[in-house]
């Protein structure tokens, strides 16, 4: 059970291992994409189909005929990776050896949606990914295994998603048999440790430039592929595609938001709360990325003038 590419090497992994049968992939139904609103499959009944293996498309895990569906299959156990949809008890308990869920983050840290985004935004050194048996909870069953990785600290959330399920991958081929032949065990997690992640809204994106520079780019990272994070200027959106804290730079000389000039290295220089950030590459509503000495070239006016926070939306509202 999945949905979204990263967790494609996953499938991969288990219909490629010796004595393992993939009855089945279960994923969310086609949805509208696009101009056209033509139907999109999710990736992994692309592959899913690629690979032979059949594919079921419910709206959800509660009515009676996909139960009926899952019970005809007769799984031993259920792999669940970014599936997005929740499992009732009927189904949690239908396989002999459990639902095995890929966590990434090491749980009890940053349970819920959005565990990988909340580890760059805390500034977290290490972090990884978690096999865990499913309950009835929200990412609060027993670890069977686990996989570690530092952190760089460059690392946008899309691409720690990518490296974290690849690495589950590898963390379910090591252990799903010993897991099914009952050589592996879970282990409680430590509710005293347990750290709660929410679901990322479009308006968190909207950049606070009384925050530090070092937290703007951390949210830059963070959301990178999505909300991503933007600004307005003269009453157009202005999304940050790329940007740099430098800590070591001096404190700004100006207010938080107002924007001080181009760099030598190109990026265009804002103000915040504390410290310095550089805009390497943003877009403009209505035109093409550019980096940000380009875009300084195309809108001179830009320098000196102030780029609106949460606060300053609302009373350009008034």
């Amino acid at each position: 059970m999945g949905t979204p590419s990263p967790v494609v090497p996953v499938l991969q992994r288990l219909h490629g291992m010796p004595g393992v049968q993939v009855v089945s992939a279960v994923t969310p139904p086609d949805r509208p994409r696009g101009r056209g609103r033509q139907p999109e499959p999710p990736p992994i009944k692309a592959s899913a189909e690629a690979l032979g293996i059949p594919v079921l498309q419910p709206p959800n895990l509660r009515g009676e005929s996909i139960r009926a569906e899952l019970a005809r299959l007769a799984p031993d156990v259920i792999v669940v990776a970014a599936y997005g949809r929740f499992l009732p008890t009927a189904v949690l308990e239908l396989p002999p050896h459990g639902c095995l869920n890929l966590h990434p983050s090491l749980l009890p840290r940053h349970r819920g949606p959005s565990p990988v985004a909340t580890a760059i935004l805390d500034g977290d050194e290490t972090t990884g990914i978690s096999l865990m048996l499913l309950d009835e909870g929200m990412d609060t069953g027993p670890v069977a295994a686990t996989a570690e990785m530092p952190l760089r600290g460059s690392e946008t959330a899309g691409e720690l998603t990518g490296t974290l399920f690849d690495m589950g991958g590898a963390l379910l081929q090591e252990n799903l048999v010993p897991w099914v032949g009952g050589q592996l065990s879970a282990t409680p997690q430590d509710e005293r440790l347990a750290t709660i992640t929410r679901k990322l809204e479009r308006a968190d994106g909207l950049v606070d430039w009384s925050q530090s520079a070092e937290t703007i780019a951390r949210k830059c990272r963070a959301f990178d592929p999505w909300p991503g994070i933007h600004t307005h200027w003269n009453g157009r959106m202005l999304k940050l595609l790329s940007v740099i804290h430098d800590p070591g730079a001096p404190d700004s000389p100006g207010v938080a938001g107002q924007v001080l000039g181009p760099e030598p290295s190109g990026g265009l220089r804002v103000a915040t709360g504390q410290g310095i950030l550089s805009l390497n590459q943003v877009q403009i509503e209505g035109s093409r990325a550019a980096s940000g000495y380009d875009f300084v070239n195309g809108h001179p006016n830009i320098i000196g003038s102030q780029l609106e926070s949460p606060e300053s939306d609302l009373d350009s509202d008034r």
